[in-house]
């Protein structure tokens, strides 16, 4: 009968091999389908994000400013932003220019934007809008305005090199000359017209001042003959106008050998001035009362700063 099985409390043989090998293979065992569907679900998210992270950034459309934020005009770079811009007409040489340059550029800021576009030095430009730019103002003090025509005079250095016969030996010898001679106001030419006094209608004088030339023609002079005689600067033409009654001369600026002044004994707030328009003093073309104040502008723009006079 003991055959038939164990005494109560007592295990069979094998039964502790049996119960290790389930043990064992516990962990190992197939996932039902639940399991198995959440497995799956929890891979492809993990798949998901790691696509996500190895994508490149989506392209900006045509158009889009944020896409285009870096792109120039080729005309402003590093200047513009965020500035008001105003368009101006450059010419030089008869050559036009377009650009767009901050209306609170200064004259010398605009000579260096010009040196860019033409090559031609600072120090060798003459730059006019309504009389000379002066470098140390900006294009809004000076009221320039949106297509504004701005006067671009002057030569590169191998220009002036090329040059044959250079103004400033032709001045030097008119400068020399002068200093031989009694005064101006002295001369027996000169004393005819000086004679007659003051003209009536001469412009006002201010002693001791320099200021940029007006915007109307200079008048109430007299030439040498003794007729009244005005000025007038055509700075978009580059070229001096001389008006009488009888008709006006238009001279090219670059035609202008020479100009030479000299104050007016007993009216020393007034001029004598002559525009030397060939070789020799007989070409001399005499202006007299030019009030003191716009002497050094005139020469300035019949001439030119670079130049020597």
């Amino acid at each position: 009968m003991a055959a038939a099985g164990a005494p109560d409390g007592m295990e069979e043989p094998g039964m502790d091999t049996e119960a290790e090998t389930v043990a064992t293979e516990a962990p190992a065992r197939s996932l039902n389908c639940v399991e198995a569907e959440a497995a799956a679900g929890m891979a492809a998210e993990d798949s998901g994000a790691a696509r996500d992270n190895l994508q490149p950034a989506p392209a900006q459309p045509p158009g889009d400013p944020v896409a285009q934020a870096s792109v120039s005009n080729g005309e402003d770079a590093g200047g513009g932003a965020g500035k008001e811009l105003v368009d101006l007409k450059i010419i030089w040489n008869k050559t036009k220019h377009d650009v767009k340059v901050p209306l609170d550029s200064t004259g010398s800021e605009l000579k260096q934007k010009i040196h860019s576009i033409t090559g031609l030095p600072p120090a060798m430009q003459k730059v006019m809008y309504k009389g000379l730019v002066p470098e140390d103002k900006t294009l809004r003090e000076i009221k320039v305005t949106s297509g504004a025509k701005i006067m671009v005079v002057g030569s590169t250095i191998n220009d002036v090199l090329a040059v044959n016969t250079p103004k400033d030996a032709v001045q030097q010898d008119a400068k020399a000359e002068e200093n031989k001679k009694e005064p101006l106001c002295r001369q027996k030419q000169h004393r005819k017209v000086l004679d007659k006094g003051k003209p009536e209608d001469v412009m006002p004088s201010v002693k001791g001042a320099q200021e940029r030339l007006p915007t109307v023609p200079l008048s109430g002079m007299y030439n040498k003959s003794g007729g009244k005689v005005r000025l007038a600067f055509k700075l978009e033409q580059d070229q001096l106008w001389i008006g009488t009654k009888e008709r006006t001369e238009k001279l090219p600026m670059g035609s202008i050998k020479n100009v030479v002044s000299e104050p007016m004994e007993g009216h020393e707030d007034y001029h004598m001035m002559a525009f030397q328009l060939g070789p020799t003093e007989a070409s001399y073309y005499w202006v007299y009362w030019v009030p003191t104040q716009y002497v050094d502008a005139i020469k300035d723009t019949v001439l030119g700063k670079w130049q020597y006079f």
